[in-house]
């Protein structure tokens, strides 16, 4: 029998399962004038399903349901609640770009989008190894559907089945990880893993064994090197709304099931697992900066700038166990600052693909960095927000991409573990490298004659939204402090229980 706090874990799922099947029978049975209900019905359901969210999460209770396999704690409402955010963001943005490209006539746009965040939901609130994978899968299945909605373009169906090739892979080594981490342990429970292998009667070498999957697994999802082959060619081949719908929202799901089982179940083998984070950062941030600035197409050099990106996030997540220990000033300096450089790197990437969707329009898709060109003398609002998203990405003061990159490296000192002090300089360095290909577009926005004169619109709430997303990125980064306290103290909640 399913009691009533399992049903209130869900409510919010609850709410938009039905929504998302609601608005794909609305599409069935509507003509193309009236899809603007479905757009208007999508935007509902993701605001009522972030205000329960943000409620959940402000109670700081901490839920469990169906036999411990689903979670309710301050971290993951919180994420879940973000999530839906940066979802509405991106419909916002991708609207006129999908509409000019007749992406909305099947409505699978807004269904698929529904379907993708629940995947989200399930992976950030799963507390089972197969409620994970189960997450994983709805995430990737309708990622998949999204890179190849535009069924009459060669280059999105190519990146399509690159996508499904690769991800199918990384599926693969994740729940063969997870197999023999049920095998070594002998139950799926994440907490009941934890206190088998904290008991010290499993051997070790099996355990490594399906860790070094499990590992694997997750850096595909969150674009770490040597995994990272994906994220250069679906960026740049996927349409841009959906580009924006990969790179956005998935991240904080990526950032919630590599803390659930690394920390949370895997923590007993926190030294293995610190030396494999330690690497793939290493790798994310030679290879990403260098790659960057080699690139021609802005979304290419977007892809290589999240791999770097990447490579701080996991910097933070090998900070928070010292000598094998979870210290709580430590989870909340290095997990609380992880959280802080995700949550605000997709608000940086929102309103940097936000940008890129606005000046294309039909027929043309804005994609070169060239195309970015004067853009100054066209419209100084898209200049001016793309120039704090890429400054911010750089990590230039005030901006809270600089504070971002602040908090991991003072959690990665703070630890004072042998080696880290080398990393850290390693890092700062590859951030210096990375400025250029940033600095480089800000100088072509500015300095560079345009290579059109064509005009720049938008409709008035996108322009509205677009000012406040990067009117948000210097807010945050001259005023830090509420959302670094509120991951400090969503991570320490959700890992004290």
């Amino acid at each position: 029998m399913i009691d009533n706090i399992s049903w209130l874990v869900i409510y919010p799922e609850i709410v938009l399962l039905a929504m998302a099947c609601m608005i794909a029978l609305v599409d069935l049975n509507v003509s193309s004038a009236r899809r603007g209900a479905t757009y208007a019905l999508s935007m509902l359901t993701l605001a009522v399903v972030a205000v329960l969210q943000a409620l959940y999460a402000s109670s700081g209770n901490t839920l469990y349901g169906f036999g411990n396999m689903l979670v309710s704690d301050a971290m993951g409402n919180w994420l879940k609640c973000f999530a839906c955010v940066a979802t509405m963001l991106t419909l916002v943005y991708g609207r006129p770009y999908a509409a000019d490209r007749g992406m909305l006539r099947g409505g699978e746009l807004f269904t698929l989008s529904m379907f993708s965040l629940l995947g989200m939901f399930i992976m950030i609130g799963g507390n089972n190894f197969l409620v994970l994978y189960l997450g994983l899968e709805l995430l990737t299945l309708s990622s998949y559907a999204l890179v190849a909605l535009r069924r009459d373009n060669a280059t999105a169906t190519e990146a399509a089945m690159k996508y499904f090739v690769l991800g199918a892979m990384a599926s693969g080594f994740l729940l063969y990880g997870m197999s023999m981490l049920y095998g070594a342990t002998g139950s799926l429970d994440i907490g009941q893993v934890f206190k088998a292998i904290n008991a010290g009667q499993i051997r070790h070498q099996v355990l490594i064994f399906g860790l070094v999957f499990v590992v694997a697994g997750l850096a595909f999802k969150l674009g770490a090197v040597p995994f990272h082959m994906w994220i250069p060619d679906v960026y740049q081949g996927a349409p841009t709304a959906v580009t924006l719908m990969l790179g956005g929202a998935p991240k904080l799901a990526a950032f919630a099931i590599t803390l659930r089982l690394l920390v949370d179940g895997l923590l007993p083998l926190a030294i293995d697992w610190q030396q494999m984070l330690a690497l793939l950062a290493i790798g994310s941030l030679l290879v990403g900066n260098l790659a960057a600035i080699a690139q021609t197409n802005l979304k290419r050099m977007l892809a290589y700038s999240t791999i770097a990106q990447m490579g701080f996030v996991l910097l933070g997540l090998m900070s928070g166990v010292v000598n094998g220990h979870v210290d709580a000033a430590a989870v909340e300096n290095a997990y609380g600052a992880a959280m802080f450089y995700v949550l605000t790197y997709v608000l940086t990437t929102l309103a940097a693909f936000g940008v890129i969707l606005l000046l294309a329009r039909e027929g043309f898709e804005s994609e070169e960095i060239s195309d970015l060109a004067g853009l100054n003398q066209r419209s100084p609002l898209y200049a001016g927000v793309m120039a704090l998203c890429l400054f911010s990405m750089a990590g230039i003061p005030p901006l809270v991409g600089f504070y971002a990159k602040l908090s991991v490296l003072q959690a990665l000192l703070a630890s004072g573990q042998g080696g880290y002090i080398a990393l850290a300089v390693f890092a700062v360095l590859m951030s210096l490298i990375g400025a250029f290909y940033y600095l480089r577009v800000v100088k072509l926005m500015y300095f560079d004659a345009p290579l059109t004169a064509a005009n720049v619109s938008a409709p008035t709430d996108v322009r509205v939204v677009l000012a406040l997303n990067g009117a948000l990125i210097l807010v945050l980064g001259l005023l830090p402090g509420g959302l670094m306290a509120l991951c400090a103290d969503a991570v320490v909640r959700a890992l004290s229980t």
